[in-house]
């Protein structure tokens, strides 16, 4: 199984809602804990490595711009 990069939502505008909505009056500390909270839960609900392990090279690399990162050179 291939991650899904093609978009695959039927309604964008109501999942930022709720998630800005899931973080209100959070602390940043407390937001951050829930970001990496449900990050550990979508992980457990998709199940493969491989997956998971494309998912973060391609956020890493859209956040730090092209290069090898360490989770390239695991592949």
């Amino acid at each position: 199984m291939l991650l899904n990069i093609e978009p695959n939502m039927k309604d964008f505008d109501a999942f930022y809602e709720a998630l800005i909505e899931s973080h209100r009056e959070l602390t940043t500390e407390q937001s951050h804990e829930m970001n990496a909270k449900l990050v550990l839960l979508l992980a457990n609900h998709i199940g493969s490595i491989d997956i998971l392990r494309d998912a973060m090279r391609r956020a890493r690399v859209d956040t730090v711009g092209a290069g090898l990162t360490a989770l390239e050179s695991e592949n």
